[in-house]
């Protein structure tokens, strides 16, 4: 059994990597439909791979269960990402249409498409870990967090996919290329922001089943070195303090990292401005924007607005744990769990949705 884990990787990255290749032959068809089939047949192969290797080992036929509900929990999520950020489907259509309404009704709109997303995927992933934990118990849960994360190779890629489609149009537009390539690749980089969506969704829903089995092992430890067993319960306040400590946790980052993109994005404008005033040629076609400039802007502030959310990301849990206990740490992570999930799907769904329906 202790080979079981290292034969799953292996054969994920094998079906990882024929999806990647299938995907290359069908690259001059619908890119969604063909990003889509990918990682369909990975995660066919997955099944396939999985039940062999379960057979093989004479494994308890759990374990391949528990993989299948991971896989499937991913296939779901992506779905759901597909529908409400698409402009396929009436999500992103509607949105489009509201438009004429005037930009702050679209962002309204936008959040609250975004929070509707997350409906199914809460439940889903609720589901799942309920299934995989009954049919193996923790260990089950930790598989089914290892099936949704098996086929990583081309979900990945499928994620990494949009920002390359992005730039394309970025440079297709400053070079001045044809109406027809800004076309193309528009189109490219609405079906790259639903696949960022899908992209983070299986992140975000992986991250929660290997939660319960990093929460599982944190109290294994406390409790080796406590001098009395460390229980849960609702009626003990830390525990409540530790969970609502926590859910503000992806409020305050989230404050933190948009503070820190508008705070760019208006350094950026008045670098912009200053080059325009300075030299008037610009905007006229007849002289070169000093474009390392705002790119350095970007970078660097880029990497200052994360120094602190990192920082914190270490000493919040290790202030907790010391000020209050283990018990509320406990919560602290829990709460941390339940709110980044929601706050994580939603935010991908929101944004996807709004850049789509502009595209649209």
């Amino acid at each position: 059994m202790n080979e079981f884990a290292f034969y799953l990787a292996g054969c994920g990255l094998l079906a990882a990597t024929v999806g990647v290749i299938w995907v290359r032959f069908l690259s001059k068809g619908d890119p969604e439909r063909s990003l889509n089939s990918g990682v369909y047949l990975s995660t066919i192969l997955m099944i396939i791979g999985t039940y062999v290797i379960v057979y093989r080992l004479g494994l308890n036929i759990g374990y391949f269960w528990c993989v299948i509900v991971g896989l499937m929990v991913g296939i779901v999520i992506g779905w759901v990402s597909q529908y409400f950020t698409s402009y396929r489907y009436a999500p992103t259509k509607r949105l489009a249409a509201i438009a004429r309404d005037g930009p702050g009704v679209v962002v309204i709109s936008g959040l609250g498409l975004g929070m509707l997303s997350t409906f199914i995927p809460a439940i889903i992933i609720g589901v799942g870990i309920l299934i995989s934990y009954k049919l193996v118990g923790p260990y089950g849960v930790a598989l089914a967090s290892f099936g949704m994360l098996s086929t990583l190779g081309i979900t990945l890629a499928v994620d990494s996919y949009g920002p390359v489609a992005d730039n394309a149009g970025g440079i297709a537009q400053m070079a001045h290329l044809p109406a027809s390539v800004r076309d193309v690749t528009d189109r490219l980089d609405a079906v790259g922001n639903t696949t960022a969506a899908v992209g983070k969704g299986f992140a975000i829903g992986s991250a929660a089943f290997a939660a319960l089995g990093l929460i599982s092992a944190y109290f294994v430890a406390i409790n080796k070195f406590a001098v009395t067993p460390v229980k849960l319960s609702l009626l003990d306040p830390r525990l409540i303090a530790g969970l609502i400590f926590g859910g503000m946790m992806p409020y305050f980052y989230g404050a933190l990292l948009i503070k820190g993109v508008g705070r760019i994005a208006a350094k950026i404008v008045d670098e912009s401005r200053r080059q325009f005033r300075e030299n008037p040629d610009i905007l006229k076609g007849k002289a070169k924007p000093q474009y390392e400039r705002v790119i350095g802007i970007a970078a660097g502030g880029a990497l200052r607005s994360m120094m602190l959310p990192a920082v914190l990301a270490i000493v919040f849990p290790v202030t907790i744990g010391f000020v209050f206990g283990p018990v509320a740490l406990a919560g602290f992570l829990v709460g941390a769990l339940i709110t980044g999930l929601q706050v994580g799907v939603q935010m991908a769904n929101s944004g996807a949705a709004m850049d789509n329906a502009k595209k649209y």
